[in-house]
């Protein structure tokens, strides 16, 4: 495919000397015949006014009526948004935030409203406070929620009522109540062939301001410009994302990966959108029913994080339901080997893996869609994306590339790469000399070019594919009276990825049982996500020598925990397993597992066994079958 005005690569990409033959071609500067989304969004819609854009199902179920909106309806009412957001007196350089599911008004506000003023989506899971601190640190002059009698309008006012500055709001549907400003009558007001403002978008303006994982009391916003979402425009058609194609969305509109890979992406070169519910993956409704809106709508491609991926291994699904998909795909959280290769089984169709993270925009990596990548890489650098592995053990000078194969910190560099942090005071760890993004993942790169990630610099948990700082549930368990010092970590889990764990001492003469505070912490912390699936209490934790908390032993005991539970219906007759989990420099964490007291008749049978269990783990093993 060659689109007119995304100048799309027709070099198809299974190794890096195709994307290195795409560089050569000619400059990214030169690729894409645009300076922003909407303009991008504006030409598909000049040229396919009736083809469907968007079909939004309001319950994410096969037999439900959709409303359609098509790409002329759809650029006309980016448009009238456009000039909606700058009556109500934002500038370019403001900033608007978004406190809404996935309703195609979102792509309207993201796309129409990036083109006069700088949009903030919000998590909407998150509590008032944080909330309000997300908009404090963006200095939104407006926020547009759900309308009154709705959680979110009544999250967003207990939000603004902690705030010192007025900010204004509209609203989108709810109950119209006096003197609240309604989204669809004030776009109404607005004309939709022309941007009234006048504005001349260059592509290094800011267009949003996406809030990271981990975001507590002093939240980072990551500043995407306009050329940064061209990019993600460019490089999904470069990865064969094509008209034809027919996208279902579940996954969060405030989440880089849905708003660009699977939207402005998609969008760009005329492909549609079906949003299964305002709530996505998240409803319950919508994973029994995958299968079936595939088949309704013709699919040929779905995003999925991990946790979809495992759910939808217990619902098989039909030759016909699965006969347009081309390919699927999985990122936000690593998918172990086993795993993805048992959906590869499952469904007959291949999954692409792509990496990225909000700081660049979105995608970075991505295992492409013809030839074969090796197994557990999370694939080549996308086109005109700098990628290096860099030693940070020489004394804190400028640091030094890795050779192949030699474990080290991942960081990228070009037009993808956000303008920083809107405080600049993060900016200092964000950046390596030279513009280097440090991705704080830890990883190697082979002598072909073929990327992999072996662990995380920083601290995050991923839990399916959402972001969770420890210091979230730790300051939810320090306000608890008994508590003298606590530490959570991810343990590793078969469907979520990792699941949030705390490790507490007590106070000296203090007493607290280990579901009282797992209770206490739940109703503490800023989103449900983090609440930890369990705590543990110890004598002490382990430090260093400098007394910090020594996290990687924390991890290994959270990760030999989950195998010993996993492993324990195989314990009988006899059968003993030991699992050891220590710290590697190449995988993080390597798991241990001995078994012993096996009839040798039985040790094949049961090393397929111990495989199968453990192979829903992303953790490396080496497993051990001793009679």
């Amino acid at each position: 495919m060659n689109h007119p005005v995304l100048g799309t690569a027709s070099t198809p990409i299974r190794s890096l000397a195709d994307i290195e033959a795409i560089e050569r071609e000619m400059p990214w500067a030169q690729r894409v015949h645009a300076s922003s989304a909407y303009e991008l969004i504006g030409r598909v819609a000049r040229r396919i006014p009736d083809k469907p854009a968007i079909h939004y199902l309001p319950n994410g179920l096969p037999g439900e009526a959709a409303s359609t909106t098509t790409y002329g309806e759809l650029f006309r009412r980016m448009t009238r948004t456009a000039n909606m957001v700058h009556s109500l007196g934002i500038a370019p350089t403001d900033t608007v935030c978004l406190l809404l599911p996935n309703l195609p008004q979102m792509h309207e506000l993201l796309w129409g409203g990036g083109a006069n003023g700088v949009m903030v989506p919000i998590n909407p899971l998150l509590k008032p406070p944080q909330i309000a601190q997300i908009i404090r640190a963006a200095g939104a002059r407006l926020l547009i929620t759900i309308g009154a009698e709705s959680e979110y309008w009544d999250k967003a006012q207990a939000a603004l009522r902690l705030l010192d500055e007025s900010v204004q709001t509209v609203s989108i549907g709810g109950d119209r109540t006096a003197g609240q400003l309604d989204f669809e009558r004030l776009i109404a007001e607005h004309p939709d062939d022309r941007l009234v403002s006048g504005r001349e978008i260059h592509r290094h303006d800011l267009a949003a301001c996406f809030h990271t994982g981990g975001t507590t009391g002093d939240p980072k916003l990551a500043q995407h410009t306009h050329e940064g979402q061209l990019y993600q425009a460019w490089v999904a058609g470069a990865l064969r994302i094509e008209q034809d194609d027919v996208i279902p969305v579940g996954l969060p509109l405030f989440h880089a990966a849905a708003a660009y890979c699977w939207g402005v992406a998609p969008l760009s070169v005329g492909a549609t959108l079906v949003l299964l519910s305002p709530l996505g993956f998240r409803n319950s409704s919508v994973v029994p029913n995958l299968w079936k809106v595939i088949e309704r709508f013709g699919a040929t491609r779905v995003g999925f994080v991990p946790t979809v991926v495992s759910a939808l291994l217990n619902l098989p699904p039909s030759a016909a339901q699965l006969k347009t998909v081309k390919r699927f795909g999985c990122g936000a959280a690593p998918i172990s080997v086993e795993v993805r290769r048992a959906f590869e089984r499952h469904t007959g169709v291949g999954l692409m893996e792509g990496y990225g993270l909000t700081e660049a925009t979105a995608l970075t990596h991505c295992t492409p869609q013809d030839g074969e990548p090796p197994t557990g890489s999370i694939g080549l650098r996308c086109p005109y994306v700098e990628a290096r592995i860099f030693r940070l053990d020489n004394g804190g000078g400028a640091p030094a590339e890795c050779p192949a194969g030699q474990v080290g910190a991942l960081a990228v560099r070009g037009p993808t790469v956000m303008r920083g942090y809107r405080q600049e005071k993060h900016n200092q760890s964000a950046f390596f000399a030279d513009g280097w993004l440090n991705t704080g993942d830890l990883g190697y790169v082979d002598a072909n070019g073929w990327f992999w990630v072996t662990g995380r610099a920083k601290d995050l948990i991923i839990r399916g594919g959402h972001n969770i700082s420890p210091a979230w549930i730790e300051e939810a368990l320090y306000q608890h009276p008994a508590v003298a010092v606590a530490a959570a970590v991810g343990k590793p889990d078969a469907y979520a990825g990792e699941l949030p764990v705390a490790y507490v001492a007590l106070k000296p003469g203090a007493s607290a049982q280990e579901e009282e505070l797992r209770a206490f912490c739940a109703d503490k912390v800023p989103e449900r996500p983090a609440a930890p699936s369990e705590v543990i209490l110890l004598d002490q934790l382990p430090v260093t020598a400098v007394g910090k908390i020594f996290k990687p032993a924390l991890r290994c005991d959270a990760t030999r925990r989950a195998f010993d539970s996993a492993l324990a219906p195989l314990c009988t007759g006899g059968v003993e397993v030991r699992v050891e989990a220590i710290p590697d420099d190449r995988y993080g964490i390597v798991a241990r597992v001995t078994v012993l007291g096996v009839d040798p008749a039985a040790r094949r049978t049961l090393m397929a066994e111990v495989n199968r269990v453990l192979g829903r783990f992303t953790v490396q093993r080496e497993v051990v079958i001793d009679s």
